[in-house]
């Protein structure tokens, strides 16, 4: 099949969005906890968080336009700290519960099952307790996306918390021991399975695995 801009943007809506949401593989899944300024807290499934930099540590995630409640975007906002939290392969139901829309007053850690967790050092919004991968960030900046309608929140990592049997001796996270699950498109979720791992490639050498 072929689909050229203009066959994309004539086929039917939910066909559409399915097809561009997986037509980039595999993503990762995460539960992004905010709170407000009264601490009422929130908790929401995305599946566009990435790496930006490693010094200074920053993390990016892309948020949808803004037209609509966005309760996450508020709270970041209003407060200036949240939390990215992996799910996990026995998460996945739960954390998928959390995209529906529930009202600002109703926290999604209670009508999905999560425990919120903050910790002695970073206290300004919560953790999933029940994720073994935490992060928590502060706002740094957001970049508006004006062809998509849609932003860009950047994040300065201010802690990590994370079993030391998940890291290996490089700092490498091993994602499959850890149980980290990859998504699909918006409803789709996969265990993950490492193939391989290379050494640093080099002009003119073969591959080799680490």
């Amino acid at each position: 099949m072929e689909f050229s801009q203009s066959t994309l943007l004539s086929l039917e809506e939910l066909y559409r969005r399915n097809l561009m949401n997986t037509l980039t593989g595999y993503k990762n899944g995460n539960l992004i906890g905010t709170q407000d300024e009264n601490g009422n807290t929130n908790l929401a499934v995305f599946n566009s968080v990435f790496h930006i930099g490693a010094k200074p540590p920053h993390i990016g995630f892309v948020l949808r336009p803004t037209t609509v409640a966005r309760h996450t975007y508020d709270n970041i906002r209003a407060v200036g700290y949240y939390t990215i939290n992996h799910i996990h392969t026995e998460m996945t139901a739960a954390a998928h519960q959390t995209s529906a829309k529930y009202p600002k007053e109703e926290s999604e850690f209670e009508k999905c099952g999560f425990t919120p967790h903050f910790s002695t050092n970073f206290g300004f919004a919560p953790y999933v307790k029940e994720s073994r991968i935490k992060i928590g960030l502060k706002f740094a900046e957001e970049i508006y996306i004006k062809t998509n309608d849609v932003w860009i929140i950047v994040g300065e990592v201010q802690e990590i918390i994370i079993d030391e049997n998940f890291i290996r001796k490089d700092g490498f996270i091993d994602l499959q021991k850890a149980g980290t699950a990859v998504v699909s498109g918006l409803d789709a979720y996969y265990e993950a399975t490492e193939i391989a791992r290379y050494a640093f490639a080099r002009p003119n050498q073969e591959v080799s695995s680490v």
